[in-house]
């Protein structure tokens, strides 16, 4: 027989384990398909999504003498785009569900569309990386005047020129380099009111040199410390839909007493639109990502 005080330790047995709350691993925003030109294949059309373009002709000066005889060819060129399926399956057996707290089963759900998403973020930002153009380079510190030469080259370049909106899509670490940039005199000097004291108060938003930046977490980072972001024209950059993401169940008695397995199915690709060998329309921003201290 023990004698004492009786406190929670002395029954900690007997206390009953109650989830009072549960969630899932935070997920970072994907970006670069809510960005990329946007087409849907028809069904009955075939596997690939299929674009001609047409080349540019010359015009020539005309005298009262000349005889318009240089004619000029229509010639095109096929690009074809062609979806692929990518799925998850999760198999979740009766037992566990009458056992389980519902607040766990609340947020079961939307585990297998999150990683969907996270996938087809992953597979957009891969197409930087095929990129013709990469700037600054492996262990070199980014800065604003990278994201200017690359709007500058996808707008500006002799052979075609994009037009519509423009993208910038760095890691939030490469990001955190062009804010120190901008607020490099903070501590040595006071700040008057406009871009530097807006980067101090809010950290960077909005755009840069004309194009929209939205930072995406999902980006890798390499061994070396580096990341591989991008700027784009939407229009330089394919996103492909073969059909929307769709979900099918199927009943399996045959697991643990009987189970729910869920399959989810999305089909899509990127593709990057280059109308011409020196005409760009995507620019990799490969730059040092070190997370920082200060």
């Amino acid at each position: 027989m023990t004698s004492g005080v009786t406190t929670t330790g002395s029954l900690s047995d007997s206390l009953p384990v109650v989830i009072d709350a549960a969630r899932t691993i935070r997920e970072f925003p994907g970006q670069v398909p809510k960005l990329a030109e946007r087409h849907t294949l028809p069904e009955g059309t075939g596997l690939s999504w299929d674009e001609v373009e047409l080349a540019q002709m010359t015009a020539q000066g005309i005298t009262e003498t000349t005889i318009l005889e240089n004619a000029q060819e229509f010639s095109d060129t096929l690009r074809s785009v062609t979806p692929t399926v990518t799925g998850i399956t999760t198999i979740v057996t009766d037992r566990t569900y009458r056992r389980i707290s519902k607040n766990v089963v609340a947020q079961m759900g939307k585990l297998a569309m999150e990683a969907i998403e996270r996938k087809r973020d992953e597979d957009g930002i891969a197409t930087f990386d095929g990129a013709t153009n990469s700037q600054p380079g492996a262990n070199t510190t980014l800065t604003s005047g990278v994201i200017s030469a690359a709007v500058s080259n996808i707008t500006g370049n002799t052979t075609e020129g994009a037009d519509g909106p423009l993208n910038f899509v760095p890691h939030p670490f490469q990001l955190k380099d062009i804010q120190d940039e901008v607020t490099a005199g903070i501590g040595s000097y006071n700040v008057p009111e406009g871009i530097s004291e807006e980067f101090f108060r809010k950290g960077f938003m909005g755009t840069l040199f004309g194009a929209n930046v939205f930072w995406d977490g999902n980006i890798s980072i390499d061994s070396a410390s580096d990341a591989k972001g991008g700027v784009f024209a939407k229009k330089g950059l394919l996103y492909i839909q073969g059909h929307s993401p769709r979900t099918e169940p199927k009943r399996r008695p045959e697991y643990g007493g009987g189970a729910d397995q869920m399959f989810l199915y999305d089909e899509y690709t990127f593709a990057e639109r280059r109308p011409a060998s020196t005409s760009v329309w995507i620019w990799e921003i490969y730059s040092d990502a070190t997370a920082p201290t200060n």
